[in-house]
């Protein structure tokens, strides 16, 4: 879906900008090599930037140093990683995980061609994925090195179609959903 419109229903009052785009999304690794190698070596995407830092955390009483990587993505904005110096405070920044995980995910969007390119890649380091048709797209899953799950996502042919018609009920769907009817909608994956 590749424009935002306000709905003329919503109650909420809105931004009058929305923001641009996403900057980065950040997460903890333990070994920033390994999820280099990963990212660049196998997925394809660059590494644009490292910085080398030192902060003071009031919250631990100490400094604190960190590599901080970025990965650019063909908008300008970026995944970004955080590697810290010390093996305390990458114990301290990993969150209790899901026993079911596969909800927590970034999903890139990508070209044909890209996508097939990665479905490649991936095949050829022996790293395993999954792919899945969701109706309104196709997607590839995988894990990084630290388990970060990258989902790689296409558009279908029809995708103005669709997205005028999950634009048009959006609000209605959501609440029919939260007032208990639970059918289906995605008519395009559940036929």
């Amino acid at each position: 879906m590749d424009t935002i419109e306000r709905s003329p229903t919503a109650q909420t009052r809105l931004l009058q900008e929305l923001p641009l785009r996403l900057h980065h999304n950040a997460y903890v690794v333990k070994d920033q090599e390994a999820n280099r190698h990963f990212l660049e070596d196998v997925l394809g995407i660059p590494l644009v930037a490292t910085w080398c830092e030192k902060t003071y955390r009031a919250d631990l009483g100490r400094d604190v140093e960190f590599c901080h990587t970025f990965f650019g993505l063909e908008d300008g904005s970026a995944l970004a990683f955080f590697q810290f110096a010390d093996a305390e405070m990458y114990a301290l920044t990993q969150a209790e995980g899901p026993r079911v995980d596969s909800h927590y995910h970034i999903a890139l969007k990508v070209g044909d061609a890209t996508y097939d390119e990665l479905k490649r890649r991936l095949h050829a380091a022996g790293e395993t994925f999954r792919e899945t048709d969701h109706g309104y797209c196709s997607s590839i899953y995988t894990r990084s090195p630290d388990g970060l799950i990258l989902e790689f996502t296409r558009d279908p042919p029809s995708l103005a179609e669709i997205d005028k018609l999950r634009r048009a009920d959006a609000h209605s769907e959501l609440a029919r959903w939260l007032a208990g009817d639970r059918h289906v909608n995605n008519q395009l994956r559940h036929p």
